[in-house]
C-alpha cells in the first residue's frame, strides 16, 4: 500500500518538476541572456523547482530500498531493468538534484544578478537534462507508465 502511494506520488510530481524546470530555464534565459528584470519571480520560480526536486528525492529514497525492482544482487547488473532501478536512475538523480542545490546556492552568493542567473541557468539546464534522461519514460521499456 505505501509503495503505490508512493510509486504514484513520484510518478506524478514529476510532471509537476518538469513544469516547474520549463519554467524556471525560460525565466532564467530571459533575466539572463534577454536582459528582461523579473528578478524576483524568476528567484522563486527556481527556488519551488528546487524545493520540489528535494521532495522527489526523499519520495525515491524512500522508494529506493522499499521498491521491489530494487534488488541488491550481482545478477541485477545483467537485468537493464533492475540494473536501471539499482544504479542508473538513482546516480543520475542525485547529480542532478546536487547540481540544482549548488547552482541554487551559488547564485545566491553572487552579487551581479544577471550573472547569478546565468550561473544558475548552466546548472538547471544540466540537471534538466540528466533528469530527463533518467526518467523510466514508458518507451524505454523501463516497467514504468506515464502516470
Amino acid at each position: 500500500m505505501l509503495y503505490t502511494i508512493l510509486k504514484h506520488s513520484h510518478s506524478g510530481l514529476r510532471w509537476l518538476l518538469i513544469l516547474l524546470f520549463i519554467f524556471a530555464l525560460i525565466g532564467l534565459f530571459r533575466v539572463a541572456f534577454r536582459g528582461k528584470i523579473c528578478y524576483a519571480t524568476t528567484r522563486k520560480v527556481a527556488l519551488a523547482t528546487l524545493i520540489l526536486a528535494h521532495i522527489q528525492l526523499i519520495i525515491g529514497l524512500i522508494l529506493y530500498f522499499i521498491s521491489p525492482l530494487v534488488i541488491f544482487s550481482g545478477e541485477s547488473m545483467s537485468n537493464k531493468v533492475l540494473r536501471f532501478y539499482l544504479v542508473e536512475h538513482i546516480s543520475l538523480m542525485l547529480i542532478a538534484i546536487v547540481l540544482v542545490t549548488i547552482g541554487y546556492s551559488q547564485a545566491k552568493k553572487i552579487s551581479d544578478e544577471v550573472r547569478g542567473f546565468r550561473k544558475l541557468f548552466t546548472y538547471y539546464l544540466i540537471a534538466f537534462i540528466l533528469i530527463l534522461v533518467s526518467i523510466p519514460w514508458p518507451f524505454r521499456e523501463l516497467g514504468a507508465a506515464w502516470f
